[in-house]
């Protein structure tokens, strides 16, 4: 009995610093982002309580349906391209290949390149009149379709998109590239001996052992659209006419931009509750077919 309590005494002093520091950076920042959303507050003056107006005001708004449109483009095109093109990628360099480490160090490189220069990189290749896009579809002789890519309604959220794909999918082929090292020899060797290979194997043997991974990085997916920001403001600060404006930036120009706090934070904790929504509802999905 007193061994047991030593051990539940030594893990706790040993998770005791991280939950500390998690508190600091996390629990207490969303407690006052929901106190702040209470209040009428320009950031330096006094503070007036308001209550739940501006919930009430932000639901009004419709430029933040439009941005919580434009969020939800970005998660379903982030799951859409970021968890099949990396488990497609990892599973081509899971296979003994000359080069394979060149490979997934050219793959994983957008996600180690800052924010900042992805996305000067690609609103290089999207210029309207020197970028790479446009002068490839005119040397092909496809004047006509040459595009505003960034400026025009119609294509902006999807150039984004295409960006954004780009610079993450490198992460979810290392996690899955990971789960598919740690799945033992002896389970390929029965798959070859009983005839399973090829897109056969990986269909039926290899991805449903690496499920539980798969899983996380669609978790992980779905939180992360929810906090890309600085990709969309550096590439086009959310235009043309709030075209490519996500929660987040409606978040930073309320609350930076126009100098209202509690206005922003309320947006804040909007962001939160949809995450956390979203995720309970795919894991909810997950336990139903778990059963």
């Amino acid at each position: 009995m007193h061994t047991l309590k030593g051990t539940k005494l030594a893990i706790f002093l040993g998770l005791f610093p991280a939950l500390l520091i998690y508190l600091g950076i996390a629990i207490v920042p969303i407690g006052l982002s929901l106190y702040y959303s209470l209040m009428d507050w320009n950031g330096i003056g006094s503070m007036s309580f308001v209550g739940l107006d501006n919930y009430l005001d932000i639901l009004k708004d419709d430029i933040f349906w439009l941005s919580v449109k434009n969020n939800i483009i970005i998660m379903v095109t982030g799951l859409a391209g970021q968890i099949p093109l990396g488990l497609l990628l990892a599973l081509l360099l899971n296979r003994k290949i000359k080069g394979s480490g060149l490979f997934r160090t050219i793959g994983f490189m957008p996600v180690v390149i800052s924010s900042v220069m992805v996305s000067m990189i690609w609103g290089m290749v999207y210029n309207t009149e020197y970028g790479m896009l446009n002068n490839v579809l005119g040397l092909f002789g496809a004047e006509s379709w040459k595009q505003n890519w960034l400026g025009d309604s119609k294509w902006s959220m999807l150039s984004i998109s295409i960006a954004y794909i780009w610079q993450n999918c490198g992460l979810y082929m290392v996690i899955f590239l990971a789960a598919l090292q740690n799945i033992p020899d002896e389970v390929n060797e029965a798959a070859e001996l009983d005839g399973a290979t090829g897109l056969k194997r990986a269909l039926r043997i290899t991805i449903p052992m690496i499920r539980g991974t798969i899983m996380v990085g669609v978790v992980y997916s779905i939180s992360n659209s929810f906090r890309v920001f600085d990709l969309i403001q550096i590439m086009t600060g959310g235009g043309p006419a709030h075209q490519t404006e996500v929660m987040t930036i409606y978040m930073y120009n309320s609350a930076f931009m126009n100098m209202r706090y509690g206005y922003g934070s309320a947006v804040s904790i909007l962001i939160l509750l949809f995450s956390l929504i979203v995720i309970s509802l795919l894991n909810r999905l997950g336990r139903e077919k778990n059963a």
